[in-house]
């Protein structure tokens, strides 16, 4: 089925700021083979199930959720080679009336011998490790019926032994998905430009001349609108600001809800991204000022608690908001050219972190002539993009940033 749409969109390559921010994105960006791996091992994990006597018959629906349903998936650490993809597995009438903990504990058991480098349970899932970095989430839930298309419970069980804490948690990651897809309308010229650089940058340019008309009906695993180009640099900045962090971080989920409510087709990249950012700050500053934690809730199931595990305190809330108001300062100062190029890229990798920025300024520097190398001149303090400089200062690399892995949800245990 066509999709609809009725937004061009801007192309994000064609603005000096947005097509730097636009490579970081690429650069973080789920590449076309593992692409396909996860839509092959996606089928694969659901035949195995099938197989085990315990789940024979008992896989009413096996779907993406999170950012692998919305098209935001991106590497989960600053060394820009892991990722994380999560599926919810719904179970059939024999899984009803199980403790939480036992649901888990069967499927860690189904998938025990499975051919991956490590299985493991974690509290509400179980963990595919796959020896190319790629991680599979299998999240068990049970239907709930007599309500909206798969809003089902899901098992939340420490483990290894029942405790207090277990319990079922209600969840529609499905109308979520449907919820984000319809305030994130396809934007056809920047999914297309986009598309064709994701192809290009995995040395599959014929695949993108070939492909490039298709991209209102196939965009694959890439993505299809400014919000969620700018929901993918937001997460990343996120990681990157928590790299360090011991407790638990911003939910992925929770960005992913204010990126659809702040959507606004046909907008630059780096405005999307300040709106983003500046939208999530009211948010939390309006929480904060009459004491309360941030409370988000799926908008199509409202027992489901985006913010059920973050934040944990007030001053938790307010930390992220301002590491959100330094971003927008920074993405400010840019956008009015108020920056030299050297700090600029300096506080890019601050943002973004040194080995994405890095290859992005690569990548632009290719395209371009090789006027960029690194830390060299990439615009003027106005916007503009420079000329290739005949001597080079030398660059002194800083250290890779690494970002703390993360589920969907935050943290994992």
């Amino acid at each position: 089925m066509s999709v609809q749409f009725t937004q061009t969109g801007f192309n994000p390559f064609d603005d000096p700021l947005d097509r730097i921010l636009a490579e970081i994105a690429l650069s973080i960006q789920l590449p076309p083979s593992l692409h396909d791996k996860a839509q092959s091992r996606y089928e694969a994990v659901r035949r195995h199930l099938e197989e085990q006597d315990a789940f024979r018959d008992q896989i009413e629906h096996f779907y993406p959720q999170g950012s692998m349903a919305i098209d935001a998936t991106i590497s989960t650490r600053g060394t820009d080679d892991e990722y994380d993809l999560d599926i919810v597995s719904q179970l059939g009438g024999r899984f009803h009336g199980m403790a939480p903990l036992e649901i888990l504990t069967q499927l860690e058991a189904a998938l025990a011998d499975y051919p991956v480098q490590r299985v493991l349970r974690q509290t509400r899932c179980v963990t595919l490790f796959y020896a190319d970095k790629m991680h599979l989430d299998v999240t068990p839930s049970l239907r709930v019926y007599g309500t909206l298309d798969r809003e089902s419970f899901i098992a939340h069980a420490k483990g290894p032994h029942c405790s207090a804490d277990d319990r079922l948690v209600d969840m529609n990651a499905y109308g979520f998905a449907q919820w984000y897809a319809s305030r994130t309308p396809l934007e056809l010229r920047m999914a297309k430009e986009f598309h064709r650089r994701w192809l290009d940058h995995a040395g599959l340019a014929a695949r993108a001349d070939a492909d490039v008309d298709d991209v209102p009906d196939q965009c694959d695993f890439v993505v299809k609108n400014t919000a969620t180009l700018a929901l993918q640099l937001l997460k990343r900045y996120r990681n990157i600001r928590y790299t360090s962090y011991s407790g638990r971080i911003p939910p992925s989920v929770m960005l992913s809800h204010y990126a659809g409510l702040a959507a606004q087709p046909n907008m630059s990249l780096s405005a999307m991204l300040v709106r983003l950012a500046s939208w999530i700050i009211r948010e939390i500053e309006q929480a904060s000022l009459y004491g309360r934690l941030l409370h988000v809730a799926n908008p199509v199931c409202e027992a489901d608690i985006f913010t059920d595990r973050w934040p944990e305190s007030v001053a938790q809330q307010d930390e992220f908001a301002k590491h959100l108001h330094e971003l927008v300062r920074s993405l400010e100062a840019m956008r009015k050219g108020e920056m030299f190029p050297n700090t600029m890229m300096d506080v890019l990798r601050g943002n973004f972190g040194d080995r994405v920025v890095t290859r992005a300024a690569d990548q632009i520097a290719a395209e371009i002539g090789g006027g960029i190398q690194q830390s060299r001149q990439l615009y003027t303090r106005r916007g503009g993009v420079l000329l290739p400089t005949a001597v080079a200062a030398p660059v002194v690399n800083p250290a890779i940033a690494t970002a703390r892995p993360h589920t969907f949800f935050g943290r994992k245990f």
